[in-house]
């Protein structure tokens, strides 16, 4: 699958664009002929999210005030005026749902706030749609009991999921305690008329909930050491069956995916082969389909389902790009309409649950374009601008991405974005090899990137391998990187930089690798595995001692993790010691001769400073090219638009001395 590059949103009528400024608090202006500023690529978006009610009648989204807090407003889809329904004084609105086409439930938070200085939990609050009938459903923090909230749920409570048909909706609640162990998610049944509450019975050690189709929990997953199985409850009946229990890391078993209309149960499984698909699970012979509902050459099955009241539409997926699979024949004619009219984009339709009216919503993007909203008459075959998220994009200014792919020195398959800087011309360029973080998941995407794009603005190739390991392509891609930090797997990234200058992509001296997290680990032992290769690296939120991993007690990775996950994926501290003293970057500090930047988060639980600053001391005894960034209040990676502008702006002036030049 490939597209065509954008080349620019099509011109719509003044009046509707004055509406949009108004409703964002931007005017959305083309971007400045001139390099685009790096405060632009790392603004906060003006339009966060957008939702059609159950009916179809209207839509609600998420804008901020300019310079201001997040509000949720809603707008009626005929008549298209906006009204603001909730806003705080000193709170961001964050995520909300329609519980049905009458009622909205939101929580709070605040973007200005970074993770160590956060004194308050989200709550969670419900409004009608026009802005009447407003109540607190849960605590923020230490919040008094007043008469306001009084019978308001504890602060740890969250929204799990919406009833078809009511104003009752599901909550889940996570025990507090800090004993390191993976905490049941309880669920609760809530009224948010009257904020009554009953806890849902659970057949064990709860990690995920699945609905059915009107709403209902039928499916719960649970957790038993390493031992995860999967219940199902009968709608005439009260008592879960289990269905299956597997070795969570064995690749065996399947995950519950979605409960049609008629009852059915759909899961993903790799069912032998080497690739997940969706399946149709038979509830009465408790098994498997033998043939799957969809299936993708060359990648996993991921995505999401679509359907209405009535039936099931169709399904969103990835490969090489979005996707979507419409088995409902007029979904597949609007999808192509929308596709006609806005070609250069992934075009995602959403629909109403029992649609009154002909519109549906389209969230549109690509590799050049942030996402843009519009609602589409499927009627009169027309769109409407609903507003775009990051309206200070030029996506003319922006780089073309696509996946490329190539052999690794075992002859393993290698697949990687690569993204090459526009107006800058194909040949021996500077190349910055991003390493993703997880490292078990997949993280590149046909979609805008704010660091690629920042990347490429500045005139740096990007190349983002998917190494092994990473997840979506295949168990035996996922497997291979088994034990492999610092050794196949950081094979793989070189190799992707050798392929870059085997392609005449790269210019050989100026390649710098750079990444978070598990991308931080893998950017320090590329410097010392490669230090011929890579001329500099910069990391952030890194891991630098495996063995700290284990360690340090106040991390957020669970016990259950550290028992049974790291020791088969990462490496046991006993059977495995030398190849973790090998692979160490902080035991090996003194081998890095490079420029070097290091980023940190002084709040970090999931890759405590301490990584950072032990690593710090040892390298610096030795590097005289080190430089250290600190922000206290930031956790794993950054929230804070400022702090996102600082680090850049280092990272930029770092690359323009390192690879910059010729």
């Amino acid at each position: 699958m490939s597209f065509s590059r954008l080349q620019g949103i099509r011109c719509f009528p003044a009046l509707l664009m004055l509406a949009l400024s108004v409703m964002c608090g931007a005017a959305g202006a083309q971007a400045a002929p001139g390099l685009p500023s790096v405060e632009s690529f790392f603004a906060y978006p003006t339009l966060v999210s957008a939702q059609l009610s159950p009916n179809g009648r209207y839509v609600a989204m998420l804008v901020p005030t300019k310079n201001g807090y997040v509000r949720l407003g809603v707008m009626d889809v005929a008549e298209r005026t906006p009204k603001v329904i909730a806003s705080f004084e000193g709170a961001d609105v964050r995520q909300f749902h329609w519980v049905n086409s009458e009622r909205l439930v939101f929580d709070a938070g605040d973007r200005t706030i970074a993770v160590g200085e956060q004194t308050q939990a989200s709550g969670l609050y419900v409004v009608n749609r026009d802005g009447t009938n407003f109540r607190q459903l849960v605590l923020r923090g230490r919040q008094q009991q007043n008469a306001a909230v009084r019978g308001a749920l504890p602060w740890n409570t969250f929204f799990y999921s919406t009833i078809r048909n009511s104003d009752e909706i599901y909550v889940g609640q996570i025990d507090h305690s800090s004993n390191g162990n993976i905490k049941p998610v309880h669920l609760l049944r809530l009224n948010t008329l009257t904020g009554r509450a009953a806890m849902i019975d659970r057949p064990g050690l709860t990690i995920g909930w699945l609905m059915d189709w009107q709403g209902e929990p039928r499916v719960a997953t649970t957790l038993d050491g390493e031992m995860e199985a999967v219940f199902y409850r009968d709608p005439e009946q009260n008592s879960w069956r289990k269905l299956v229990e597997f070795n969570t890391y064995t690749g065996h078993g399947f995950t519950p995916y979605f409960l049609g209309p008629d009852g059915s149960l759909y899961v993903t499984s790799r069912q032998g082969t080497d690739k997940t698909s969706l399946y149709r699970y038979d509830l009465a012979k408790n098994s498997i389909d033998p043939e799957p509902m969809v299936s993708l050459k060359g990648y996993d099955f991921s995505g999401g389902i679509v359907h209405d009241d009535k039936k099931f539409l169709g399904v969103r997926f990835e490969t090489d790009a979005d996707d979507t699979k419409w088995f409902d024949p007029q979904m597949q004619a609007m999808q192509k309409a929308v596709n006609d009219l806005l070609p250069s984009t992934v075009n995602q339709i959403s629909v109403a649950d029992h649609a009154e009216t002909p519109y549906v919503l389209v969230r549109s993007f690509s590799d050049v374009q942030p996402v843009v909203y519009f609602l589409y008459d499927s009627a009169a075959k027309k769109l409407t601008l609903l507003g775009s998220s990051m309206p200070q994009i030029n996506p003319q200014q922006m780089s073309g991405k696509d996946m490329v792919r190539y052999k690794a020195r075992d002859g393993l398959e290698i697949p990687a974005y690569l993204t090459m800087p526009v107006n800058a011309g194909k040949k021996n360029l500077p190349l910055v090899v991003l390493v993703h973080g997880g490292p078990y998941v997949r993280d590149g995407a046909w979609r805008w990137s704010r660091e690629v794009q920042f990347l490429a603005s500045r005139g740096y190739a990007v190349l983002e391998p998917e190494y092994r390991g990473s997840t979506g392509f295949g168990w035996k891609h996922f497997r291979a990187g088994w034990k492999q930090w610092g050794l196949k797997m950081q094979d793989d990234v070189a190799d992707g930089a050798k392929w870059a200058i085997a392609q005449g992509i790269a210019d050989p001296k100026r390649i710098c690798i750079a990444g978070a997290s598990y991308g931080g680990y893998a950017t320090l032992m590329g410097l010392i595995n490669d230090p011929d290769l890579y001329r500099c690296g910069f990391e952030w939120a890194g891991v630098t001692d495996i063995n700290l991993m284990y360690s340090v007690s106040w991390s957020d990775l669970p016990n259950e993790y550290l028992k049974y996950g790291m020791p088969v994926l990462v490496g046991d501290q006993q059977k495995d010691a030398a190849q973790l003293k090998a692979t160490s970057p902080l035991e090996n500090a003194a081998r890095i001769k490079q420029p070097l930047l290091l980023a940190y988060g002084g709040s970090d639980l999931r890759v405590p400073i301490v990584h950072g600053t032990k690593f710090r001391d040892a390298v610096k005894a030795g590097n005289p090219q080190v430089e250290w960034i600190e922000y206290p209040e930031e956790g794993h990676g950054w929230q804070l638009q400022k702090n996102n502008v600082d680090f850049w702006t280092h990272v930029e002036k770092f690359l323009d001395r390192q690879i910059g030049k010729p």
